[in-house]
């Protein structure tokens, strides 16, 4: 009898695509799937066959107002990191940040040449979202900030941000798989970085900038509790939403007490800079 394990492919579909795409990736990432590669009308998704779900999948595939639809079939074991590596490729942002895994080589020339292993955590810099927060990140003097990281996935804004002088960086995550992620990618870039698990109920303390790159429902339903962690004069990063957004997020926050100095915008992504 051979020990190689057996997986389960989930091919989903989702509609509309954008950003419902990264939330399920996201969700399906805590019942415990290994990878995920993106399509063209969803993505597809991999996990031990002893430790699949579909009921627990169905649940977590619903979304008021989305569509998905997902077929499932048994494949034989898949090298993933020959896989992953096979889709990343280094990241430069401005000409001033370069971002590469292990297995690439280094470059020289970049102000901020970083060690990202994001293995199945969000923020490699490729997502148009993350790519708009390092970008912001580039322009704030963050010499002697507390700066904390919602929703830190691999940790690199927040790495960068103490690459940049932060006194001290903080990132949270609700999936246990980014904590473990982030506080590797730290070690690997020498960061202080810290990290823990939990939502905005885990934030203590108060920041002079804060990174939220999440999506438009969590940074709603938190928005009081980030601005309560804001010092007088601090600054809050926003992203993971779109154009038509905007209005609902900008009324939000300044009903909590937010000023909007800016937008960044990546393809139909957009990303706010506020001010308390």
């Amino acid at each position: 009898m051979s020990d190689t394990p057996i997986y389960i492919e989930v091919a989903v579909k989702v509609q509309p695509l954008e950003p419902f795409r990264d939330i399920f990736i996201a969700q399906l990432g805590t019942l415990g799937f290994e990878s995920f590669s993106e399509t063209a009308e969803g993505f597809e998704a991999y996990i031990i066959k002893e430790d699949f779900d579909e009921a627990a999948v169905k649940e977590a595939l619903l979304w008021e107002g989305v569509q998905t639809s997902f077929a499932t079939q048994e494949i034989e074991q898949v090298n993933w990191n020959a896989e992953w590596e096979n889709n990343f490729d280094p990241i430069e942002v401005d000409g001033r940040v370069y971002i590469r895994a292990p297995f690439h080589e280094e470059k020289q020339g970049f102000e901020y040449p970083m060690l990202i292993e994001p293995k199945m955590s969000f923020g490699t810099g490729h997502h148009q979202t993350t790519h708009m927060m390092i970008q912001w990140l580039l322009e704030t003097d963050t010499t002697g900030h507390e700066v904390l990281d919602m929703g830190c996935g691999t940790g690199i804004l927040g790495i960068l941000a103490d690459m940049r002088g932060a006194s001290r960086v903080h990132g949270i995550d609700i999936d246990t798989w980014c904590i473990e992620n982030t506080l590797e990618n730290a070690e690997r870039n020498q960061s202080k970085m810290t990290a823990e698990i939990g939502g905005a109920d885990a934030i203590e303390g108060t920041f002079d900038t804060i990174c939220a790159n999440i999506n438009l429902n969590v940074l709603l339903a938190d928005m009081n509790a980030y601005v309560g962690a804001l010092k007088e004069g601090g600054t809050i990063f926003f992203s993971g939403f779109y154009e038509e957004n905007i209005p609902t997020l900008r009324e939000s926050a300044s009903a909590a007490g937010l000023t909007y100095v800016g937008v960044k915008e990546r393809e139909q992504w957009r990303s706010l800079k506020m001010v308390k």
